[in-house]
């Protein structure tokens, strides 16, 4: 059983090697996903015959390279790219040829080069005949690939062969071989942060269309609060963070609805757009879509409240432009918890939407666990805008999210749209939940619901 997440922000090479065992990695590179990898595969010229490159490059959206003097298309070489920029290489599975190479250090395929050029960790999972793998040449190789380089070794398992036979050699079980590589990476620092420091994705190659049909509200900017016809409290959103969680869930299918408060950045031609300048502007806005459809029916699925919305507005906005003096004094009042209030009224309907909220802190994020049971929502973005790379402006985030039901998650500094897309992939798994429950009949469900 895995636990999504461990591997959150790590890019992981994945080597595979010519033993009928390579069908396995197909389902290997999916759990690596599932725990929140990207994945590159990497290939021996034998593994190119038991599984199929374009199998590999559709799931991982990235080439997968077999070559080892193929250079990418900037001009870089591909194996050495990987080696500088992979969090680990893990090989499986590795037959008893690549073992010997390995051990001697003949860089023949990509793999064994990646692994000479890197000081990543290297996870190695054998598979193969068994009286191969008893044989004291391989005995010797895993030995001193284990005990001079270093490496994790992953021992097989007994059970039925290729052969036909029953023995030691069989590919260890993909969730050992996991475990195995979140060990070995443990707390060690992200080693390439941005895709730039990566080998490139395929190109045209879009994300799954997870959330195609669903209506995604998300709020985006921040909200200016008049002090007179002229000037205003504001904050400092660009308004980016909303906008590429917008432009994410197009991507993915979505229907958009982006309330967009003042922002810095251009909003996607695609999504209904709604201009709005205050609190009490966005709140209207979000009265309007929180309208229950017949029968109480939502008509969203989600709603990210991605906007910085002011906590305080002028009591009483001056109707004209205040004159330059010496001194003002500006008597302010708190601005309605708008977020508090769409979660009460989402809970009314049904479907039920997935409320997910920010809060934006300085130093500490301890505010941020009150915060997600004070409000309510089911999933909160918390960052320190203190942070360098981290605050209102910047092009990365780095953010904890916190969720009601499941332990918090610490990203590393990532882009925005890769923290949107990581967002998305816990939104749509929620909602594919959601409506698994509503396929079950539950007396708590409304009769007119019912599958």
């Amino acid at each position: 059983m895995t636990h999504a997440g461990r591997l959150s922000g790590r890019f992981v090479a994945l080597g595979i090697t010519g033993s009928i065992a390579a069908y396995k990695s197909v389902e290997l590179l999916r759990q690596l996903q599932a725990e929140g990898a990207e994945v590159q595969a990497l290939l021996t010229p034998t593994a190119t015959r038991f599984v199929a490159l374009l199998t590999l490059e559709a799931l991982s959206h990235r080439p997968a390279e077999s070559d080892v003097m193929a250079l990418l298309p900037d001009g870089r070489i591909g194996h050495i790219v990987t080696a500088d920029s992979a969090d680990a290489i893990v090989v499986a599975p590795a037959t008893a040829h690549w073992l010997g190479a390995m051990a001697n250090g003949l860089a023949a395929d990509v793999i064994t080069a990646a692994c000479l050029a890197t000081s990543a960790p290297v996870i190695v999972a054998p598979a193969m005949d068994g009286d191969m793998y008893a044989h004291p040449a391989t005995q010797a190789n895993v030995t001193r690939l284990r005990d001079q380089f270093g490496y994790t070794i992953v021992e097989p398992e007994t059970g039925p062969l290729a052969s036909g036979q029953t023995g030691v050699g069989r590919l260890a079980e993909l969730a050992r071989i996991v475990e195995a590589v979140v060990t070995a990476i443990g707390d060690r620092p992200i080693r390439a942060v941005g895709d730039a420091d990566r080998p490139p994705r395929l190109a045209g190659r879009p994300r799954d269309a997870d959330l195609d049909g669903r209506h995604i509200v998300v709020t985006a900017g921040g909200t200016r609060e008049a002090i007179d016809p002229v000037r205003f409290i504001g904050n400092r959103s660009s308004g980016k963070m909303g906008v590429a969680i917008a432009e994410a869930a197009l991507d993915r299918g979505a229907r958009v609805s982006l309330i967009a408060g003042s922002v810095e950045v251009a909003l996607p031609d695609a999504v209904e757009i709604t201009r709005v300048e205050s609190t009490a502007e966005l709140g209207v806005a979000l009265a309007t879509l929180l309208q229950a459809g017949p029968a109480g029916r939502a008509g969203f699925d989600a709603l990210i409240m991605a906007a910085a919305v002011a906590d305080f507005r002028p009591r009483h906005p001056a109707r004209a432009k205040l004159r330059r003096g010496s001194a003002l004094t500006l008597d302010l009042e708190p601005t309605p918890d708008l977020l508090a209030e769409a979660v009460v009224v989402a809970r009314h309907l049904w479907p039920t939407p997935i409320l997910v909220g920010f809060a934006a802190e300085t130093g500490s994020l301890e505010r941020a666990v009150e915060k997600l049971q004070r409000k309510g929502v089911d999933l909160l973005v918390a960052n320190d805008v203190a942070e360098a790379g981290s605050g209102f402006g910047t092009d990365t985030n780095r953010i904890t999210l916190l969720a009601a039901d499941a332990a918090a998650e610490a990203w590393p500094l990532l882009t925005k749209r890769e923290v949107a897309d990581r967002l998305l992939d816990r939104l749509a798994a929620r909602l594919d939940a959601r409506d698994g429950v509503a396929q079950t009949g539950r007396s708590d469900v409304p009769q007119e619901f019912r599958s």
